[in-house]
């Protein structure tokens, strides 16, 4: 223990020297974290003091660098500054240590604070950078090490909680750094933080959905989904896979209201029609999903999509009916039918196996023989080229 003593003792007398020659400081802080390789050196906090020393002096000469335009690399200038930031949190934390008598006295907080508040900005700062080089680990590190001051006991004066506007913002980027890295939980640790970016919101919450759909939290995605859709009805994110989900859950009514809700905002939006037109389809309300494809098409005459669900709704209409009393009627749902289903066609010829199936049963049920066997022909062909 005595020997240990003396190295310890000498390595930091010489890193002090290396610090007050003004050069070396890179040595003084090799010797520190060689020291700190001994755990029993960890909880010692001269060691922390004078490794933060050894930094703050290159921080400041590399600084210095930028400022005289003279050649620095920026990515290790901001290095420097993080781990700074690192150092003094951990020394705080050795300083919040209570004596034999339940007593804390902290002795390096007031200094600590002094040094780093001013450089804080720079955490911001190099999150940026990484962000512009997309090198999403080192732009979440520098955006999760500044939105963390927050919490951080050192910090508790400065409030940054209240008093820093850049918080939501910073959030926002660790936020979409993780999510670049496909990284759930990370994706998530200041999520809450990040949605109160106003700018940015709708982006926000769309990356968290993703994440709780990494992590199969369905309940988590669908809230996600729900609260994006109620403030942004309008990004193109969040409302097709609301009704999607809801309509994977069998919960069309809910699927409906969704639709009814976005087209109170929108009540042109072609997304908003169709999805309503398919949600009635559900349903089983298949007059008023006629209804909405006829409105889908005066919009826009040349989607197939709303062609395809009116004549499945027609067909369904004619399949309710009583053949022998209402022959009239079920005749004319399968003409209606016909007429939507053969404009499918024409806008989706390569879609054969959605109309083709559907095109036989109408013309079977119209008993036009030559159109019959067209179908019946390309259908068997299909069978044999499967």
């Amino acid at each position: 223990m005595p020997c240990l003593a003396w190295a310890q003792k000498k390595e930091l007398s010489q890193a002090r020297s290396y610090i007050k020659s003004g050069k070396d400081f890179d040595k003084a802080e090799k010797l520190m974290t060689g020291l700190l390789k001994d755990t029993a050196n960890r909880g010692d906090e001269r060691i922390y003091q004078v490794w933060a020393e050894a930094v703050h002096r290159q921080y400041l000469a590399a600084n210095e660098r930028l400022y005289l335009k003279q050649k620095q690399d920026t990515a290790a200038f901001f290095a420097l500054g993080r781990r700074l930031f690192t150092i003094l949190e951990h020394l705080d934390s050795l300083d919040m240590r209570p004596d034999k008598k339940g007593r804390v006295k902290l002795d390096h907080r007031d200094k600590s604070v002094r040094l780093l508040d001013p450089l804080r900005n720079n955490l911001f700062n190099g999150g940026s950078f990484f962000v512009r080089k997309s090198d999403w680990k080192q732009a979440f590190d520098y955006m999760d090490t500044y939105v963390d001051c927050a919490r951080q006991p050192l910090f508790e004066a400065q409030r940054y909680e209240s008093t820093d506007g850049r918080l939501p913002e910073a959030a926002y980027w660790a936020t979409y750094s993780a999510y670049r890295m496909n990284d759930a939980d990370l994706t998530l640790r200041h999520s809450r933080l990040a949605v109160r970016d106003t700018a940015r919101c709708q982006f926000a919450l769309q990356f968290i959905a993703e994440a709780c759909l990494w992590k199969a939290d369905t309940a988590a995605y669908m809230a996600t989904l729900q609260e994006g859709f109620s403030r942004y009805p309008r990004f193109p994110y969040f409302f097709p896979r609301l009704v999607d989900a809801y309509n994977a859950q069998g919960l069309y009514d809910r699927a409906l209201a969704a639709c009814d809700s976005a087209l109170a905002v929108d009540d042109s939006s072609q997304l908003f029609l169709f999805a309503k037109s398919s949600a009635l389809l559900r349903l089983r309300q298949y007059s008023e999903c006629i209804d909405v494809c006829d409105r889908l098409i005066q919009l826009n005459d040349s989607m197939p999509e709303p062609y395809f669900n009116a004549a499945t709704a027609f067909i369904s209409l004619a399949e309710g009916l009583d053949a022998k009393n209402e022959k009239r009627l079920v005749e004319m749902s399968y003409q209606s039918a016909r007429l939507y289903m053969e404009r499918y066609r024409k806008l989706k010829p390569d879609e054969q196996r959605k109309w083709a199936p559907v095109l036989y049963r109408i013309y079977l049920n119209l008993n036009m023989g030559r159109q019959f066997d067209e179908i019946d022909r390309l259908l068997k062909d299909d069978v044999k080229n499967k």
